[in-house]
């Protein structure tokens, strides 16, 4: 059964915003082990709503990010959160057969949610012919963002650099990648050991996306410092933007949750930055006539003390 429940959000402009939201919403997924759980957030009101679909970082779950999906939805989006098998929610032993194809499932599981957009939509009352399935985007931190990645257009190398599977989707129109991880030239002996899937290749990745770094991110999985996580933005064509944070690690502030544990570099101002970014770009991203997403810029450029940098191509 879903459980459904209604957040109140307040929005940059107009007031507060009801959300409501259904989990968990359960697709069959043959050939997974387990059949995948999503969350479904949408605005209570409003038609021809734009569809993103986010993959959460490793070991967090459809219940994680609410300060990015509550607030995505309060501003007209429907926000679509499966829970990948790395989750602590399932407990997958590290000897378990499916271990080493887990980051192929993720991508799978991204593919699924868009291929069962029925299922999701009546999955919510009222919600049913209000969505808009030709405004797609994608998102994703961390791992989630490296998964979200390859319906861009990004591809991993195997052992010998050679690309792997296409697996980008031409329903999706645009990309948010958070804390997104870079080359795999720079490994740690231990993430080419254990992670031989952190090999990207960027030269494919043309659907437009915003990145997203923070200048004190600093992680074991690489002999790199901070720099590593911009280099989605270098080596991709196409129109890309990168938005470097001043000061912020790994979770960016807190965008994993509130009040998260593991969240080392705490700052509501730096996640309300994240929201109201990322917010218009996916807005103008998939509505070309919006302006949104250039106010926002230029809101940060004319900023006497911003929190970050942001630069495109």
């Amino acid at each position: 059964m879903s459980d459904a429940n209604t957040v109140n959000v307040r929005k940059i402009v107009g007031g507060p915003a009801t959300v409501i939201s259904a989990k968990p919403v359960v697709l069959s997924a043959p050939g997974r082990g387990e059949d995948l759980q999503v969350r479904v957030s949408a605005p209570a009101t409003g038609r021809d709503l734009p569809v993103v679909v986010f993959s959460h970082g490793f070991g967090w779950s459809m219940n994680g990010y609410a300060p990015l999906a509550d607030f995505w939805a309060a501003q007209g989006f429907v926000v679509l959160q499966p829970t990948h098998l790395d989750s602590r929610s399932l407990g997958l032993p590290a000897e378990d057969p499916r271990t080493p194809r887990i980051w192929r499932f993720r991508v799978e599981d991204l593919t699924r949610v868009l291929d069962r957009l029925d299922a999701l939509e009546a999955s919510v009352p009222g919600l049913g012919g209000r969505v808009d399935r030709s405004r797609v985007a994608v998102a994703g931190h961390s791992w989630g963002a490296q998964t979200a990645s390859t319906l861009l257009g990004a591809r991993v190398l195997d052992s010998d650099g050679v690309p792997g599977e296409d697996m980008s989707d031409p329903r999706v129109k645009a990309g948010v990648l958070l804390a997104m991880a870079g080359l795999g030239d720079d490994l740690t002996p231990f993430a080419s050991e254990n992670f031989p899937f952190m090999r990207p290749s960027f030269a494919t990745m043309t659907t437009p996306a915003l990145l997203v770094a923070g200048d004190h991110d600093r992680s074991h999985l690489t002999t790199r410092g901070p720099d590593w996580f911009t280099d989605a933005y270098t080596h991709s064509p196409g129109s890309k933007s990168l938005l470097t944070l001043f000061g912020a690690e790994h979770s960016l502030g807190g965008i994993s949750g509130y009040e998260v544990a593991e969240t080392t570099d705490e700052s509501p101002a730096r996640v309300a930055l994240i929201q109201q970014l990322t917010s218009a770009f996916l807005r103008s991203a998939l509505h070309p006539e919006d302006t949104g997403w250039k106010t926002a810029v230029a809101s940060l450029e004319e900023d006497p003390d911003p929190l970050g940098k942001l630069e495109s191509k």
